[in-house]
């Protein structure tokens, strides 16, 4: 089978070397064995399935059986920079609304929101332990040029979005944030926060066994049919036949695996590197002075974040093979981008490096419902890289969905409802990402003149 990016990419025998594995304790779920009968199967073992897999056993007392292709936890689940944040969409809340109307974008930024708070009551409520850190985000405004887009964007989250959002200037920011050579500014987002996203899906993993879910790694489905009514989903081990499915796979979903999930995804990779535990006096050589999770304002943004031990993380978006040789020029890009930002830290070691799929689709948001010609089969997929509090939403929509039955659309704000445009052939995909981000950096250059 094509695929958007190199084999490497997809090997689930393969871990990713990253700060999260070095520093959680995951304990292994085992593959499927034999055949089993479920009410319903999750396909994902990420975020989003195993929300909806928790919300089944302990909400509405219905069992599920998880099934992911690698490890709990292997995919972007596992390896993302743990920013519980909103919103999960590329398209702007202007173009949204112009698109879906005012009371539907409302309902969607109310509903990522509402995610957020979903994940700080997993953590209490389910004693989930995943080092949760700050109150906010920070969009910061990394030239001059978008001091004044940020400043308007903070007085439109509060005034037609209703969601608590600020600005401040360089120098206010400066005082709570930090320094550098990129800060001219930054939009706060009262209520995100980050955690430690491994350790999030270990104790999703935890609580949904708890209560009655099977979690099943190692078990990549190859072959999906229906016979008599019921779901017969096959893996390397076993079968599942199951009443209603619900599809998880985010970026890592494979094209043969049903057709009207085929092409309905744009994976992109998103690379991390994590350096040593910084001294206080390398803190305040960059005027560090927050816990809360960042971006900038580009489009190709860098995240980053101060970790609960000091060690630093920085991450953006980048790459269009995943080849072992394009990851080593993207670790070299993004050490030298760290110095450039922070450049007291210029020196400092970097120790850890990985990358991922994140996912993103053709209409630019989630896509989140069941397929019209079976609504037995539900679908959550589409976080663009905001999916630890997204995902875990959906999967709670998805698990509701399917206890109330029935057979129209599920109940999600429109601009999220539905299947997103197939986006042709993998290799179609590949080009397009490549146009983009040519077209987001000559953009990026127009403005900054």
């Amino acid at each position: 089978m094509t695929t958007v990016y190199h084999p490497d990419v997809h090997r689930t025998d393969r871990t990713p070397r990253s700060w999260w594995q070095a520093s959680a304790s995951v304990r292994p779920a085992p593959a499927l064995a034999g055949d089993v009968e479920a009410d319903v199967a999750i396909v994902g073992g990420g975020y989003a399935g195993l929300s909806a897999a928790l919300h089944l056993a302990r909400d509405h007392g219905i069992g599920a059986v998880v099934l992911d292709a690698g490890a709990i936890g292997w995919g972007a689940s596992g390896r993302s920079g743990g920013f519980a944040t909103y919103p999960a969409a590329k398209i702007g809340a202007g173009a949204m609304i112009r698109r879906w109307g005012e009371a539907e974008t409302l309902a969607w930024y109310a509903s990522q929101r509402e995610g957020v708070d979903l994940v700080r009551a997993l953590l209490a409520e389910e004693a989930i332990a995943a080092d949760p850190q700050g109150d906010a985000t920070f969009e910061v405004a990394h030239h001059p040029a978008y001091v004044e887009e940020l400043r308007e964007a903070a007085a439109f989250w509060r005034e037609r979005l209703h969601q608590p959002a600020s600005f401040l200037s360089r120098e206010a920011f400066a005082e709570v944030g930090h320094g550098g050579t990129e800060q001219f500014g930054a939009m706060r987002i009262d209520g995100p926060f980050g955690l430690h996203p491994l350790k999030y899906v270990a104790g999703l993993r935890e609580a949904a066994e708890r209560h009655g879910a099977r979690i099943h790694g190692d078990s990549r489905v190859v072959a999906w049919e229906k016979d008599g009514g019921r779901h017969r989903l096959v893996t390397t081990g076993g079968t599942v036949r199951a009443r209603d499915v619900i599809l998880a796979t985010n970026g890592y979903t494979p094209d043969d695996l049903r057709a009207e999930f085929a092409n309905r995804t744009l994976p992109a990779l998103s690379n991390i590197v994590v350096t040593r535990p910084l001294t206080a006096e390398e803190l305040a050589a960059c005027g560090w002075r927050t816990e809360c999770v960042l971006s900038n304002a580009r489009d190709l943004l860098f995240y980053y974040r101060l970790l609960p031990d000091r060690r630093f993380l920085f991450g953006a978006r980048g790459g269009t093979s995943g080849s072992p040789t394009e990851d080593m020029r993207m670790k070299s890009w993004l050490v030298r981008r760290l110095g450039e930002v922070f450049p007291a830290w210029r020196d400092v070691d970097v120790e850890y490096f990985w990358n991922g799929l994140v996912c993103l689709t053709g209409r630019l948001t989630p896509a989140i419902g069941r397929l019209p010609d079976d609504a037995s089969v539900s679908y959550g997929f589409g976080w663009h890289g905001s999916g630890v509090a997204a995902a875990t939403w959906a999967g709670r929509a998805l698990a509701d969905g399917v206890a109330r039955g029935g057979t129209g659309p599920l109940a999600v704000p429109a601009p999220v409802a539905g299947l997103p445009p197939s986006l042709l052939h993998p290799l179609v995909r590949r080009f397009g990402l490549k146009a983009a981000y040519v077209w987001y950096g000559i953009r990026e250059r127009i403005r900054e003149r």
